[in-house]
C-alpha cells in the first residue's frame, strides 16, 4: 500500500496516537502523518502510507486553513483552552466585533511569531515544553510565518462572561504557523489576554475536509475486508508536474543529474510523474549547475 489516507483526527488523540491506530489497522510500520494537530484540535491530518512516508516532510510544509475561536479576557500557560490561567482582565462591554476585525486586518501577510513554550521545537537539543514542565525560563526562537487571508466568520461577539468573549475567523496560512499564537497577538492588539478556545483544520495541502475518513470508519473497512482507498503520491502534492516518456523514465528513477526544461525554468521543485500517472520522483534546481536539475526524492 502506497498513498495517503486523508484522516480526520478526533479530538483527544495526538497526531502519533492516529499513527499508531492506524498501523494496527494496517497491519504495516511504514506510516507517518504530516504535521501535528494538538490533542484537542481536530481535522484534517493526512496520513502517510508506505512510499509516501518518504514524502511527508514535503506534505508537511504545504499551506494550511483552519477555523479557530479566539477567547478574549484570560491568557493561559499553553495558549490554548487546557492550559493553567496567567492572566484575567474584564473585556469592557463597549467592545465591538468591528473592533475586532480591525485588529485581525495586522496579521496578514508576513509575519513574526514566537514560538509557545509549549512547543515541541528544541533549543539546545531539548524540547520547550519540557523546560516550561521543569519551570526552566529558556528564550524561545521566532519564526516569520505568512497569512495570505483572515476573514472573521462570527456575526456577533458571543459573551460567556466578562473574562470569556468569543468570536471565530478563518485563516489560510504557511506550514508552521501557531493559531494560538495568532489568537494571543490579536488579543494583545485589543489589550486583552486571549487563548485559542477551539480549532478545526480544514483543509492541510491539496486534502478537503469533505474527504476525509474518520478512524471508526477506517476500522469498520478494514474490519470488513474492504478496500482502503489512498490517494495517489502523484494527486498528493501541489507541485508543479513534469511528466515523462517511457524512454527517459529510467533516467529520473535512477537519479539522473540532467537538463532542466524550459517550461521549468521558474519552478525550484516539481513532481516526475510517468505515462502510467505515477509519481517517479521529485526533482529540483541543482544548486551548483545552472540549467540542471537534480533527485530531491526518487521513488
Amino acid at each position: 500500500m502506497n498513498g495517503i489516507i486523508p484522516l480526520w483526527k478526533p479530538k483527544g488523540l495526538t497526531s502519533h496516537d492516529c499513527v499508531a491506530k492506524i498501523r494496527r489497522l494496517l497491519k504495516t510500520k511504514k506510516v507517518g502523518h504530516t504535521g501535528t494537530l494538538d490533542p484537542e484540535a481536530e481535522g484534517v491530518l493526512p496520513i502517510c502510507i508506505g512510499k509516501a512516508t518518504k514524502l511527508a516532510s514535503l506534505l508537511t510544509n504545504q499551506d494550511k486553513v483552519y477555523e479557530a475561536e479566539i477567547s478574549l479576557g484570560k491568557s493561559t500557560t499553553t495558549e490554548d483552552q487546557v492550559g493553567e490561567v496567567l492572566e484575567t482582565k474584564s473585556v469592557l462591554s463597549s467592545l465591538t466585533l468591528e473592533e475586532c476585525k480591525d485588529a485581525t486586518t495586522q496579521f496578514t501577510g508576513e509575519i513574526t511569531q514566537i514560538t509557545p513554550i509549549y512547543s515541541a521545537v528544541k533549543v539546545n537539543g531539548k524540547k520547550l515544553y519540557e523546560y516550561a514542565r521543569e519551570g526552566i525560563e529558556v528564550e524561545r526562537p521566532s519564526r516569520q510565518v505568512n497569512i495570505y487571508e483572515l476573514i472573521v466568520l462570527s456575526n456577533e461577539l458571543n459573551w460567556y462572561n466578562q473574562n470569556d468573549v468569543r468570536f471565530s475567523f478563518k485563516v489560510r496560512c504557511s506550514s508552521g504557523t501557531y493559531i494560538r499564537t495568532l489568537c494571543v497577538d490579536i488579543g494583545k492588539v485589543l489589550d486583552y489576554p486571549a487563548h485559542m478556545s477551539n480549532l478545526i483544520r480544514t483543509k492541510a495541502g491539496s486534502f478537503e475536509l469533505s474527504e476525509t475518513i474518520s478512524l471508526e470508519d477506517l476500522e469498520k473497512q478494514t474490519n470488513e475486508g474492504q478496500e482502503i482507498k489512498l490517494k495517489p503520491l502523484s494527486e498528493a502534492l501541489t507541485l508543479p508536474a513534469l511528466y515523462v516518456s517511457e524512454d527517459d523514465e529510467h533516467k529520473f528513477q535512477h537519479g539522473q543529474v540532467l537538463d532542466l526544461p524550459e517550461a521549468h525554468i521558474k519552478h525550484q521543485m516539481f513532481k516526475v510523474i510517468n505515462q502510467s500517472e505515477n509519481l517517479i520522483a521529485i526533482y529540483q534546481q541543482h544548486p551548483s549547475k545552472e540549467g540542471k536539475m537534480k533527485p530531491f526524492k526518487v521513488l
